[in-house]
């Protein structure tokens, strides 16, 4: 039974992706956030995010969003060049900013366009595939009718996230309609939607024995050590894992430091770290640490803690 971390914007960068697998792991590959096309050129963000050197021994598995596949087809050109002989497509994100361009969730209203984007990804021979998705965009409907058509492509996995694109995130995950996608894929299934335990992770596996494996995001990035955590059947205190957090987080600031260009992206990129701490830490703390604006102030709200 296969675990990934799924991508998140702003989080899942290179410097948090390594730093995780050498500290903690417990996951058998990282999802990359979506790599895109705005304006003709591919992000700088996203260029040093998935340079080789940054990755080397992480088992990274690029993730592509794309509207058609004439938008699809230079960013797998650039991957094969970087070396990459694996690609995620996304057909899952709900963001109007993506939607309302046609890529993501919204291509499971467009099915012309996914079968004309599986059919040059079929092309390229060298380079492994996998789909994430949602269950439709607005209707179960849509989705269905993408999974039996995914049935026709050699596609590695599947990944569903069990909701709607037009929940984006609200409400809960929809079982049924995940029962209905895992009926109609001939290909391995993977689940994705609101895993925050280990005890959400055994529900899953036990209702699913069939699954290829789970995705989970948010969860991995509240509690790091999640997916170690199920592979050894046992939980840890809050206390070990808030020493496994700040392990991770003096790693991920010295890299911050050394990498990025100022003091304020350095202080933009720890607080993202600890949004998803703030259980473990107390209020106060917490709120110096999201506030501060000094790197000195910062390091003497971070020794608080140890």
């Amino acid at each position: 039974m296969k675990l990934f971390f799924a991508p998140l914007q702003g989080y899942t960068d290179c410097l948090y992706r390594r730093i995780h697998h050498d500290t903690t792991g417990g996951v058998d590959a990282y999802f990359t956030p979506f790599v895109r096309y705005d304006n003709g050129v591919i992000r700088n963000k996203d260029v040093r995010d998935l340079s080789p050197d940054r990755n080397v021994g992480v088992p990274v598995v690029p993730q592509v969003i794309a509207s058609d596949a004439s938008e699809l087809e230079p960013l797998l050109d650039w991957l094969q060049h970087l070396g990459y002989e694996r690609v995620d497509l996304n057909m899952g994100c709900p963001f109007p900013l993506q939607t309302g361009r046609g890529r993501g969730a919204a291509l499971l209203q467009r099915i012309s366009s996914v079968a004309a984007m599986m059919s040059l990804l079929a092309s390229r021979k060298e380079m492994r595939v996998s789909v994430k998705m949602r269950c439709g965009m607005s209707d179960i409907a849509e989705g269905v009718d993408v999974a039996e058509m995914l049935n026709d492509f050699p596609v590695e996995m599947v990944t569903v996230h069990a909701r709607l694109g037009v929940q984006q995130y609200k409400g809960t995950v929809n079982e049924e309609a995940f029962q209905m996608m895992m009926d109609v894929l001939h290909h391995p299934v993977v689940f994705n939607g609101d895993i925050v335990s280990v005890d959400d992770i055994t529900r899953v596996v036990s209702r699913w024995p069939g699954l290829y494996g789970v995705m989970v995001g948010r969860g991995l990035l509240a509690r790091p050590t999640l997916a170690l955590e199920w592979r050894q059947g046992g939980s840890l205190s809050p206390a070990e894992v808030l020493d496994i957090a700040l392990q991770m987080h003096d790693r991920l600031f010295d890299d911050a430091c050394r990498l990025l260009n100022d003091d304020n992206q350095v202080l933009a990129r720890m607080r993202a770290f600890w949004e998803y701490q703030k259980p473990l830490v107390d209020k106060k703390v917490y709120k110096r640490l999201m506030k501060t604006t000094s790197l000195r102030n910062y390091a003497a709200a971070v020794r608080t803690l140890s």
